[in-house]
């Protein structure tokens, strides 16, 4: 048999906090820089949208994986400043 309270302290817990996600980005990036280089992009111009798309059609799956991190950023980087 359950005790009144037993019960009550269930019912009174605060709600179990939501792991923070905020670290995904930086565990994601692991060369800086990379798809930058594999694409041929000069430090300080921007990638085009066109480079981005090719990237995505690559034969590579790093290169795939890394253009679709970059679309992925490039989306959430609107998001905030709007």
């Amino acid at each position: 048999m359950i005790s009144r309270s037993s019960v009550r302290q269930q019912i009174m817990k605060p709600p179990t906090k939501r792991k923070s996600k905020s670290g995904w980005i930086k565990k994601a990036i692991k060369r800086p820089g990379a798809l930058r280089e594999k694409l041929k992009v000069k430090p300080g111009k921007k990638i085009t949208q066109a480079q981005l798309k090719k990237a995505l059609r690559s034969k590579n799956p790093t290169t795939r994986r890394q253009a679709n991190l970059a679309k992925t950023l490039k989306s959430l980087r609107k998001k905030r400043k709007a």
